[in-house]
């Protein structure tokens, strides 16, 4: 935790911006041969104001620079890597309140081998993690190749080809693509992506609060602060701490993730396929345990010595503790909820909507701690603590069984396993929310329910929702056949793996950069290039409510040649191509590397949907576009890229 904390405010800067990474560190790698023992140079070239870490530091420590070799054929290593050059600095670091060595302006590192083949090669890359007065940057890899022949990393473009054509389809157009100006569609779907993270937060929020974990210390904890002092100002302003303290917790969580994953990941942690599968079975447990068939709950001890520590302190750390362990204490009620948010946030593709999430969710939270003590008589008139908390928890296990599927769903989908198509996913879903359904009609009784015969009478509340829960149920039955259902589209399986379509697409795609342009200059059309991906929830929102209007689906079909990259592929690539990025050797491994090194090194992005009009000779014909569900902005989009193409 400390280590965590510790990065957290070194971090926050950095966690802030939605600019590239800075590249604060250059690394050369060199070698040098004497007779049978080769000597291998890893220098650094340290930005002012930077440092980056020794090769030892304390446990909890931040980022040591680790040298890590994938291939070392022909060689034997002789001993570890030592300090060749550089002046080595030891201070007293507060916040991760330790001493610290580490390397600034420059050092070089110097690793000794045994030759034992003429034929020797040596791959593998420098971790390393540089970091200001201010802000620290994600640990970071440097990696290199080096043989007897070649004793720099290759980096050459994936596009290098035999056919003239293809080194000019990979060239840079970003200062082409800002010519024509920012989309205003980017920023309102941006704005628009904050406000649907932050009401998913805060309708989280809202659900937690009714929870049987919550909803009962909510009297509790206002009488105590209300009875704390007999100046009523005073209560209140303790009461408006605590409810912030509960705001700074859950955004200092958010942040913690974003810290921890940083942006360059978010890609890779969408669709990984042990981060996924390990969240699906996650939610099932929390599912099944929101059912009654056992309960979750964190080790008392936690909670009673932060307990103890409340009552050990005064003011306003006092007051955070109790927060604190609000937090804690409703940790089986509201860990899933928040997990799933923070997980669904942190995939999105900006690094500030996990912090957005929770500060929705925490204000929800803290919402009637700061009420009931501003209106105390209000605590007269709020329901006691009953049965209908327990029904809430069940129908929160059956959404949380529900949406455990698209976890599954996206490694699925990312790896090719073929595992769960639209019809099983949406076949899963009907049952669900049918199951649901008749739930809340009384006519399925879980163990915790109080009543274990079905009731002769409904409440209007519960007849509404198992209204709404059988009608959704319903709505997904065409689904089967191959309907849009543009409700789900954002967690169902596109309807590409679907089996079984009345309609079937007309709009050839293809999926490989080079294939599609080849196509293209053949028919005499532009390019719609669709950066995409299989965990992308935007990418189904827009292909579900833009793609399926018929003006822009007749655009698409008749006046554009369609690629869709997807940039979380995982499919292997026949051989690993490595790329020089910012200066660096990076290595592209699979289909996804390809294809998201080609939206960043040719249009300098990295976030999807992304739209990308092009001419046969990669050329840009109107600015780009990315999440907007606005159809006439869409429209306006793939006209004004045909009438460029016409000039």
């Amino acid at each position: 935790m400390k280590k965590i904390i510790a990065t957290l405010f070194l971090f926050v800067l950095f966690s802030l911006s939605f600019a590239q990474i800075v590249d604060a560190v250059s690394w050369n790698v060199s070698t040098k041969q004497d007779g049978n023992v080769l000597t291998v140079t890893y220098e650094a070239q340290i930005s002012d104001g930077f440092h980056i870490y020794a090769m030892q530091v304390p446990a909890d420590g931040p980022q040591p620079t680790t040298f890590v070799y994938e291939e070392k054929a022909g060689l034997q290593p002789k001993g570890e890597p030592i300090e060749q050059q550089g002046k080595l600095i030891r201070h007293y670091d507060a916040g991760f309140d330790m001493e610290l060595s580490y390397y600034e302006k420059q050092v070089a590192f110097s690793q000794q081998f045994d030759i034992q083949t003429e034929d020797w090669k040596l791959s593998g890359y420098v971790l390393y993690m540089a970091c200001d007065n201010q802000m620290c940057l994600p640990p970071t890899r440097y990696e290199f190749t080096l043989g007897k022949a070649d004793v720099a990393p290759a980096a050459v473009s994936p596009s290098v080809s035999s056919e003239n054509s293809h080194g000019q389809l990979w060239t840079p157009v970003i200062s082409e693509l800002n010519a024509y100006g920012n989309n205003e569609g980017d920023l309102s779907g941006k704005i628009h992506s904050w406000w649907y993270i932050f009401l998913a937060g805060f309708i989280g929020g809202l659900i937690a609060l009714v929870t049987p974990c919550v909803w009962p210390m909510i009297p509790m904890t206002v009488s105590f602060f209300l009875k704390r002092t007999k100046d009523r100002s005073q209560s209140i302003r303790d009461a408006y701490i605590y409810g912030l303290s509960i705001v700074f917790i859950y955004v200092f969580l958010g942040l913690a993730v974003t810290v921890l994953f940083g942006a360059s990941a978010l890609n890779s942690l969408a669709t990984n396929a042990v981060f996924n599968v390990l969240f699906f079975l996650l939610l099932v447990v929390f599912a099944v345990s929101f059912m009654g068939a056992f309960e979750l709950a964190l080790p008392a001890s936690w909670t009673s010595k932060l307990d103890a520590k409340a009552d050990a302190t005064t003011g306003f750390v006092s007051i955070f503790f109790m927060a604190f362990t609000l937090c804690l204490v409703s940790f089986s009620c509201t860990g899933p909820i928040v997990g799933t948010l923070l997980v669904e946030a942190a995939t999105s593709g900006s690094m500030l909507y996990p912090a957005i999430g929770m500060l929705g969710f925490a204000l929800a939270l803290s919402l009637p701690f700061t009420l009931f003590a501003l209106f105390p008589e209000m605590l007269k008139s709020m329901p006691k603590s009953g049965g209908w908390m327990n029904q809430i928890k069940v129908v929160l296990g059956f959404c949380e069984l529900a949406l455990s599927l698209k976890f599954l769903s996206v490694a699925d989908l990312a790896y090719g396993w073929g595992l769960l198509d639209r019809e099983t996913f949406l076949s899963l879903w009907i049952v669900i929310f049918f199951l649901l359904g008749l739930y809340l009609l009384g006519f399925i009784r879980l163990p915790h329910d109080d009543d274990p015969q079905p009731s002769d009478r409904v409440s209007v509340l519960r007849l509404m929702l198992a209204l709404v829960s059988l009608s959704f149920a319903i709505y997904m039955v065409p689904g089967l056949w191959g309907a849009p259902c543009k409700a789900v589209s954002a967690f169902a399986p596109p309807i590409s793996t679907q089996d079984f379509r009345l309609g079937e697409e007309t709009v050839t795609t293809y999926h490989d950069y080079e294939e599609g342009m080849a196509a293209a200059r053949r028919a005499g059309k532009p390019v719609l290039v669709d950066f995409s991906g299989y965990g992308c929830v935007n990418c189904r929102k827009m292909e579900a409510a833009v793609w399926t209007d018929s003006e822009v689906k007749n655009i698409i079909e008749n006046d554009y040649v369609l690629i869709e990259l997807m940039v979380d592929d995982k499919t292997a690539l026949p051989e690993i191509e490595v790329v020089e990025e910012n200066g660096k050797p990076v290595k592209l491994r699979t289909i996804g590397d390809k294809w998201s090194y080609l939206q960043r090194y040719k249009f300098g992005a990295n976030a999807q949907p992304f739209y990308v009009l092009l001419d046969h000779d990669g050329h840009p014909l109107n600015s780009s576009y990315s999440y907007n569900e606005d159809i006439p902005s869409y429209v306006n989009f793939l006209e004004t890229g045909k009438k460029n193409f016409g000039k």
